[in-house]
This record gives C-alpha cells, structure tokens and sequence, in this order.
C-alpha cells in the first residue's frame, strides 16, 4: 500500500514524543543512564508480546537471525542506547521542543549513511527536502542571544552528537529488517525490534548491577511510570521499524522532523516552554522540507 510507510512513521513521531516527555520526568529521579534504561527493560516484554502476536497471525516462523543481521542490530542497539543518554543529558540544561530539535539533525547524516551503507538513493527533492528541514533545525536550535543559554554550547553538542547517534542506529536497524529472510515485512521488523531490544536490556542490565545498583533497584521501584515509558518506547520502535521495512531510512527521518511541531505543542502545555519567532520560523522550514519530501 503506498504510503503506508508514512502512516507508520506519523504515528511512531507521536509515540516519541510521548517517551520522550515520560524519560525526561524520569530523569530527575533516575538519572541519565537510569531514564534510558527504562525505555529497553520495560519494553522488552512488550516487544516480545508483539513478535508472538504477529507470529501468531502470520502463521509463519521466526526468521533465522543470521550473522548480517545480528551484527547490523547489534551496532545499532549500541548506538540507540548512546543516542537516548547523550539526549537526556542534554535536556537537563535545554528545554524539551529545542533538545528534541538537536537531535533532529540526524534527517541529513542518516542520508549519507544510507547512501555509504545500504545504497539508498538520494534523489534531488528527497535532498532539497533534507536540506530546508535541517535549516529549520539549525534556526531552532541556535541559541538565543542575550538568555542564559547563548554561550552554552554543552547542550548542542550533546543533541548534535545523539542525533548523529540516532542516525547510525536508524540505518543499523534497517540495515538487519533487510538482513532478515521472511516473506513479511511485519515479521522482519518485529523480530528486529525484539532482537534490539533484548541486547540493550543485557547491556545496560550488566552494566548498572556492576557500575551503578542503587538506579537499578531504583528503576524497579518505579515501576509504575518506568512501564508506561516502556511500552510507549516499543510501540513507537515498532512503528518505526515498519516504516524502516517499507522505504529508506533517510525519508522516514525526515518525515520524522514532524516531531518537533509535536514537542513544541506538549513543551508548552506541559513545560511551559515557549518559542522565539525565530524558531517559529525554523518550525515552518521544517514543515515546508517534509510537503516536499511527501510530493517526492
């Protein structure tokens, strides 16, 4: 169905939003590693609810996880997991929508890399769309002269570099749905998402009971708000990694950038927060690059 890829990649931006807000009220408590544990160990499980769901209505078998696929998914759990930290760190010194717009910068990186890696194509309007929307991005995220945050640079650093991150575990994901040898492009997916899953709940596990147990007891004492988080993050992976399945990964993150609209209506509800006309305008320029990338 053309344009199912859309659909998914529309409802996957929301879903993160909604992670996202969750995992920054959760820092406070749990601190950077702890909030970005939550997202893996709690939505294990529904990841594998999804896989057995999805096995159960396809009637068809797990794929064999072949080496390709485990060594894309692998890099790309490692890099999800740097990615998720070096944002939640950087939202302890900038607001939620502008945080959330750093990180954004991956639409251009994960073109080269789709194109250096997996031969994804970039075609003239896919990139004059990439390039306004990452305009957009940079508008918004320059900081604004005469506040506090103009000569912090800490911050952009971080979501700059997570964003980078993000791009490399986008294209690492889709690099093992293509891997996967399976009629379904539904199976593909969901077995990745399990598959990622699964690996950053060991890593991160090992690591907070050697480095760090008091977080680690902490985040199952919170279990309440940690499995909301959870499962907020699968289902949004998962409508990710379907559209990953569907088309490239560069178009699915540019398309992504309508996250940022999404993030400034709840930063303002819920935060508080508010946007300079400047990045206003960079919001716009966004929009803008993604109607071109939906005519391309």
């Amino acid at each position: 169905m053309p344009g199912l890829w859309a659909v998914f990649t529309v409802i996957a931006a929301f879903g993160q939003v909604l992670r996202n807000v969750q995992q920054k009220e959760l820092t406070a408590t749990l601190g950077t590693v702890g909030a970005t544990h939550v997202r893996f160990l709690f939505g294990l499980p529904f990841g594998l609810l999804f896989l057995i769901a999805v096995l159960t209505a396809t009637q068809l078998p797990l794929p064999y996880l072949s080496s390709a696929m485990l060594s894309w998914t692998v890099v790309a759990a490692l890099a999800q997991i740097c990615a998720t930290a070096l944002m939640l760190a950087a939202m302890k010194d900038r607001s939620f929508v502008v945080v959330t717009t750093y990180a954004k910068t991956e639409a251009m990186q994960v073109a080269v890399f789709g194109l250096v890696f997996l031969g994804d194509p970039i075609t003239l309007p896919l990139a004059a769309a990439i390039l306004i929307a990452t305009i957009g991005v940079l508008l918004v995220s320059w900081p604004r002269s005469g506040g506090a945050e103009a000569f912090s640079w800490q911050p952009a650093l971080l979501g700059i570099g997570s964003g980078a991150l993000f791009a490399i575990a986008a294209i690492g994901f889709r690099g093992g749905i293509r891997a996967l040898e399976t009629p379904s492009f539904v199976v593909a997916a969901t077995t990745t998402l399990a598959t990622g899953l699964a690996i950053q709940t060991v890593v991160l596990s090992t690591y907070l009971f050697v480095f760090d147990r008091k977080t680690l007891f902490d985040i199952f004492r919170m279990w309440r708000p940690s499995l909301l988080a959870g499962f907020t993050g699968a289902f949004a992976s998962q409508m990710w990694y379907l559209a990953f399945a569907l088309e490239t990964a560069a178009k699915v993150r540019t398309l992504a950038l309508i996250e940022i609209p999404m993030a400034q209506i709840l930063s303002r509800n819920l935060f508080k927060q508010t946007l300079a006309s400047r990045e206003a305008v960079g919001i716009g320029l966004i929009v803008v690059g993604v109607l071109i990338l939906l005519n391309t």
